[in-house]
């Protein structure tokens, strides 16, 4: 079972640090859980959030994007290449710096009530 800390797991998942001792750092990489937390020594092998981050981030995303495009489209009226030059980054930049913390926010949620 998922042990009560006193570590919150919406400010762990933020910070991208551990679930248990919110020190260490959870990713390896981009987007790769470690294998051991390097500050208490967690087995983090088995933490899996799934798809449910990258849904949450794609939901957001559109709620966001969408009504910019539109509002640009109406207020500025750009010809179809300056939709296609600014969206796009828009949308990766925003992916990335949001995958991050969804995914962390999910693993630390999942130690804590333990739904693995």
């Amino acid at each position: 079972m998922g042990q009560l800390t006193g570590v919150s797991p919406f400010v762990a998942g933020l910070r991208c640090r551990c679930p248990r001792c919110g020190r260490g750092r959870l990713f390896q990489g981009l987007l790769s859980v470690a294998p051991v937390c390097e500050s208490c020594g967690l087995d983090l092998k088995k933490e899996d959030s799934g798809d449910g981050p990258a849904v949450f981030v794609i939901l957001i995303l559109g709620a966001l994007v969408v009504p910019l495009a539109i509002g640009v489209e109406v207020l500025f009226h750009p010809p179809e290449w300056v939709h296609m030059a600014l969206w796009p980054p828009v949308v990766l930049v925003g992916a990335v710096a949001l995958l991050r913390p969804f995914k962390a926010t999910m693993i630390a949620l999942q130690y804590r009530h333990r739904s693995l």
